[in-house]
């Protein structure tokens, strides 16, 4: 039976565990040879795989590929940081050299360092950033000019409703992710003329990054908290049948998937002439103060942020 991806070429950046995992291992399932990368670190940025005693996520996920025993789907490692811009030049040659194009680029490559505000540092900030929103803006430099000669390609950004929503302690975090739906909007009107679609994915799941939750509850992830149930949204933005869909912000909540709606004005304070901040606070409460959003993400019941870095 013939997968939505038969044939296609993808990169997914931070795929050696987690959540990036699936993307890969559910791509290579629908047909596509994929492109692992992985610099293999731990969850804050720091040290490598073997610093921590273990084997290269990278290169099991690509046996995991083979294992499969798809004839014309293969896996192939990369080991590049998408916060260089040189780097991420040579994850896209990966993928070219290898299987002559690349049709999808997912930018899943992320850390987390969780802080208040008055307790993060200068470096939290910019290591985060660094890699969630320049690394996506840099691989997604190098992607689109071989995408834009093919005429087709799928950018699929993995945002977090830590962003589009608020979470607290992740000023640099919801920053960054927050900044991807952005770029997705501007990417998305730049590139469609050329064939290409970009969207964004905001998924849910027990992994390296949410542990911390699940350890200071001492409960067990439950079902719907699996990572895989990410992977078939995203399979699907990835290949041709959803040549229609673009510049939106999908997610997952459960078993369900989702789609924000675009931020948008919801209702009009005006008065010929303009304002004074004395009518302003006068009028307020009663024409725009009725609107008020809720802030944060809904965490499940007795999980709340330390403040603290997750290990």
């Amino acid at each position: 039976m013939a997968g939505l991806l038969d044939g296609r070429v993808a990169v997914v950046t931070g795929s050696g565990r987690g959540i990036g995992r699936e993307f890969a291992l559910c791509m290579a399932r629908e047909g596509a040879s994929v492109v692992v990368n992985d610099v293999g670190v731990s969850l804050d940025g720091q040290g490598t795989a073997s610093d921590l005693g273990e084997l290269d996520p990278a290169a099991q996920v690509c046996k995991e590929i083979e294992a499969l025993g798809l004839p014309d789907v293969k896996g192939v490692p990369n080991y590049d940081s998408v916060t260089d811009f040189d780097g991420a030049a040579n994850i896209i040659k990966t993928a070219v050299e290898h299987f002559g194009k690349l049709d999808i680029l997912v930018n899943n490559a992320g850390i987390v360092r969780d802080r208040t505000l008055v307790k993060m540092s200068e470096e939290d900030f910019d290591s985060v950033l660094a890699v969630h929103l320049k690394g996506s803006f840099n691989c997604a430099r190098h992607a689109a000019p071989v995408m834009k000669e093919a005429g087709y390609g799928r950018i699929i950004n993995i945002t977090s409703s830590a962003g589009l929503r608020g979470n607290f302690g992740q000023t640099n975090y919801g920053a960054a992710k927050a900044a991807l739906m952005g770029l997705t909007f501007i990417w998305s009107m730049e590139l469609g003329r050329s064939g290409i679609t970009v969207n964004a994915v905001a998924p849910a799941g027990a992994t390296r990054m949410t542990a911390g939750l699940y350890e200071r509850s001492g409960e067990k992830p439950p079902p719907e908290q699996d990572p895989s149930l990410n992977a078939p949204l995203v399979a699907f933005l990835a290949s041709e049948r959803a040549g229609h869909v673009n510049g939106q912000i999908l997610g997952r909540t459960d078993y369900a998937y989702t789609i924000f709606q675009q931020p948008k004005q919801i209702a009009f304070m005006w008065r010929d002439g303009g304002w004074t901040p004395e009518l302003v606070a006068e009028h307020f409460d009663q024409v725009l103060g009725q609107h008020l959003q809720h802030v944060g993400m809904v965490l499940p019941a007795g999980m709340e942020f330390s403040g603290e870095p997750k290990k």
